[in-house]
Parts: C-alpha cells; structure tokens; sequence
C-alpha cells in the first residue's frame, strides 16, 4: 500500500462522512511515510507521489488537479495569508524538495524545478525554477514528452 491508496481510502471516507477511520488513516501516513496528507485536500485522478510521498506536506484546502506527479520533500500551504491556498492545474510534476506558498494557481502542463520556491502564479505551459521561481522556458509539448518513463 502506498500513500496515494491510503489518501483515496481516506478522502472516500471523510466524503462519506465515517467518523474517525480518515484521521487513523491521516496518522498512519504520517507515521510510515513522514508526511501529512490530508484527507480533506483535493487530488485529482491520476496524480501520484514520487518515492511513497517521504516528506510531503500538503494543506488541507488544497487543490491538485489530475496526472501531478509531486516528488519527496514537497510543501504546498499557505503563507501568512489564511485564505491564500494554492490550486495546482492538470500535468504538472513538482521536484523534489519545491515549496508551493500562498493563494497562487499553477496552471496546467506545468514542471516546477528542485528546490524551486511558488510564490506567484505559474502560467500554462511553462517550466519554472530558482528562489523565487521564474519561467525559465515555454513548452508547446506534453510535459510527459520531456520527462520520459517518469508517468
């Protein structure tokens, strides 16, 4: 079992309003992969973490759109701002160790660098990275093209 089934276990749950059994789940993921993961955050069909989800830190009110692939290390919350929740958009593979932050929406067919800290809306088609992030380059292809045997 990984974290992605036990997520799906306990979001079916938390939807069917069953007491108690989504926040075992919740502890049980962060007990054997070291992450939190919410089982009230949206994850779209398709998506998968990388390497079991070791460190994962995932608000509860974000939204990730399907076929994201989001690797170990990975923050996606909010600043100081308690509304400003991220959304992330369909094909899109976060890298290791990138911090999501703050009320900003990462369009679709988007690759988000190692270590590359999202404060600001990332437009479709782009591959951003660095501190903060920046569009380093347009892309008129699949993501999945690129990152060959990743998906």
């Amino acid at each position: 079992m990984n974290a992605i089934a036990l997520y799906r276990v306990s979001n079916y749950l938390y939807k069917k309003k069953v007491p108690v059994l989504p926040l075992l789940i919740k502890y049980t993921i962060f007990i054997v992969f070291n992450s939190v993961i919410p089982y009230s955050c949206q994850i779209g069909r398709g998506s998968k973490f990388a390497y079991g989800a070791i460190g994962v830190v995932l608000h509860s009110r974000c939204r990730i759109g399907r076929n994201v692939i989001i690797g170990q290390g990975v923050t996606i919350g909010r600043q100081l701002d308690p509304a400003g929740i991220p959304s992330i958009g369909d094909n899109v593979y976060i890298s290791a160790g990138a911090r999501i932050l703050g009320g900003i929406k990462v369009g679709d067919n988007v690759i988000i660098g190692a270590n590359a800290v999202v404060i600001k809306d990332v437009p479709e088609n782009s591959i951003v990275a660095g501190v903060p992030a920046k569009v380093i380059k347009t892309i008129e292809v699949d993501i999945y093209q690129l990152l060959k045997n990743v998906y």
